[in-house]
């Protein structure tokens, strides 16, 4: 798999993985400052929300890390495919339906991922 696509697919994974920590562990204390437009007093009532959601992020983060282990080349970049839609397809709908941010944060970096893929494939 091409270098740069690899290295995008690393740190949307590590992103994820910092989104698992924020929702999972730090959802009543630093995900305050990071979420602030969501009000304070509903971060304790949404905690095992937040956790699940975050358990989720860590599931997208495992396939992106498991694709750039793969060892068969077409499958490494079949798996990296697959994790990186997923990742695309849910930071496309949280920008619709909760902060445009989310678009540039999530969405983008994976877009970016498999456009290198696709044009790793096809030249």
């Amino acid at each position: 798999m091409l270098l740069p696509a690899k290295i995008i697919i690393g740190i949307v994974a590590l992103l994820h993985i910092y989104f698992l920590w924020l929702e999972m562990f730090a959802w009543t204390t630093k995900a305050k400052k990071v979420f602030r437009t969501f009000p304070e007093e509903l971060f304790e009532p949404t905690k095992t929300l937040a956790a699940n959601q975050g358990l989720y992020n860590g599931f997208l983060a495992a396939g992106l890390i498991w694709s750039l282990i793969i060892q068969d080349a077409v499958w490494q970049v079949y798996v990296a495919m697959f994790f990186l839609g997923c990742v695309a397809v849910a930071g496309i709908y949280g920008a619709a339906t909760a902060s445009k941010k989310i678009f540039m944060v999530q969405a983008f970096p994976a877009m970016v991922g498999i456009l290198l893929l696709l044009i790793h494939q096809f030249l």
